[in-house]
């Protein structure tokens, strides 16, 4: 029995060297911030720095983001559900899971970004860049890709392409 308690408590708590990391969900905006798991609706973090920040299952609904730099962060699973994004940059960033249902992303720079299986149910992508962006089992209904940069650099979606790039 013993034994068994043992290796429960290793398995949750790690071994005895092992430190537990814990997301600072009071920290402020800096590169490489772990906001992991944190409830962050309706914050306001305009033109800030998020550059390599862990953003995993982080809820962000109706924040004001605008011109964010979320270079290379990890935001997986993260709810950006009606977040303002105008103008944020994405690039390189995992968003693999995300929920950015009716977020307004118009002019963000998504390239190279990974937005696989990704919810961009009515989503403002308005002139936005996804050069190089992987976007397989992405939901796009409803969306608004007039005047973005498709996956491929080159393409421009027309005016109208709602839901898929025309």
């Amino acid at each position: 029995m013993r034994q068994l308690l043992a290796i429960l408590a290793f398995c949750l708590l790690g071994s005895p060297t092992t430190a537990l990391a814990f997301a600072d969900c009071s920290a402020v905006p800096a590169p490489g911030v772990d906001w992991s798991r944190c409830f962050l609706e309706e914050s306001n973090f305009t033109d800030s720095d998020l550059t390599d920040a862990k953003l995993v299952d982080t809820r962000l609904q109706r924040a004001d983001l605008s011109r964010t730099i979320f270079n290379g962060a990890d935001a997986r699973d993260a709810k950006f559900v009606d977040a303002e994004l105008s103008g944020a940059s994405f690039v390189g960033a995992n968003l693999r899971k995300a929920d950015m249902t009716k977020a307004n992303l118009e002019g963000a720079d998504l390239s190279e970004s990974n937005l696989r299986r990704t919810r961009l149910f009515r989503a403002n992508l308005r002139g936005a860049n996804f050069t190089g962006a992987l976007l397989d089992q992405t939901d796009l209904l409803n969306a608004d890709l007039t005047g973005a940069t498709w996956t491929d650099g080159t393409r421009i979606c027309a005016e109208g392409s709602i839901g898929r790039c025309k």
